[in-house]
């Protein structure tokens, strides 16, 4: 009986070209082992990514990965007092592992971001992203949490930490959220005829797993409006002053959604 020692050995400087092709080799892991990435462009107004995927060949298993868009960021909305600002957070995040056949087709929509109350005191939570298809029920991930504004100094200096959700919650195995930005201060003064509130400060959260934290500060300036594009699932930049009379600022938008699909 022949061992694995008895075996022929050979190199692959001892194969003449041309002499092994693809048809002569076993099929490799690869061919039923991939990722599949689903995202939108970047930008203020963007319709994320919606599409039918049909599940390839021989696969019976799919790991699907979520994130919602981040929330957008507030406004500068009032004159007369020193704005109090709270940044926009990033995207939820939630995960499914789940049984499945070559040639199934899935409802893939990684979120888009739009323009909306970017001049508003508030911004507008950010949009879910989703999967729908065989064994999954309401499977998504919502958006990040708006930025605010206002000019009540009476609200406490607080944060929201939306960590871990219990199992099953949107469809999913396990959903998590991100660390909400706090209120800022703010220092006050009366300068030359105008009331100024110096050395600003605040950030924006990112997406849960793969996020960055957006970081916003300035001592002294008429307005800074959000900038548009930030990181996928990133809270976005809200508008900022440091005069109590400027008024109008603009906010920008949250990061897109993503969808990640690994198959087995």
């Amino acid at each position: 009986m022949a061992t694995y020692a008895s075996y022929k050995k050979l190199t692959g400087e001892e194969l003449a070209d041309g002499s092994v092709d693809g048809a002569d080799l076993a099929a490799p892991l690869n061919t039923t082992y991939g990722v599949k990435w689903f995202y939108g462009s970047p930008g203020q107004c963007t319709p994320g990514c919606c599409c039918l995927w049909t599940v390839p060949s021989g696969v019976k298993k799919l790991h699907l990965q979520i994130w919602g868009a981040g929330g957008n960021g507030h406004g500068a909305c009032s004159c007369n007092r020193c704005h109090h600002y709270m940044g926009s957070s990033g995207g939820f995040y939630n995960t499914k592992t789940i049984d499945t056949a070559g040639g199934c087709t899935y409802s893939v929509c990684a979120a888009g971001v739009y323009r909306c109350l970017s001049r508003e005191c508030n911004g507008c939570r950010g949009c879910a992203s989703y999967v729908n298809g065989y064994n999954l029920s309401n499977f998504c991930a919502i958006g990040g949490r708006r930025g605010e504004s206002q000019t009540s100094w009476n609200t406490s200096c607080f944060s929201q930490w939306c960590c871990c959700m219990n199992p099953g919650n949107n469809g999913g195995d396990w959903m998590q959220g991100t660390h909400t930005p706090h209120w800022d201060a703010a220092e006050f003064v009366y300068d030359r005829g105008f009331c100024h509130c110096y050395n600003r400060s605040g950030y924006t959260g990112g997406a849960a797993l793969i996020g960055t934290v957006n970081q916003q500060s300035m001592r002294g300036c008429w307005m800074r409006c959000g900038c548009w594009t930030v990181p996928y699932g990133n809270g976005g930049q809200g508008a900022m002053t440091t005069y109590c009379e400027r008024c109008c600022g603009q906010g920008g938008t949250g990061g897109g959604g993503l969808v990640k699909i690994t198959y087995f």
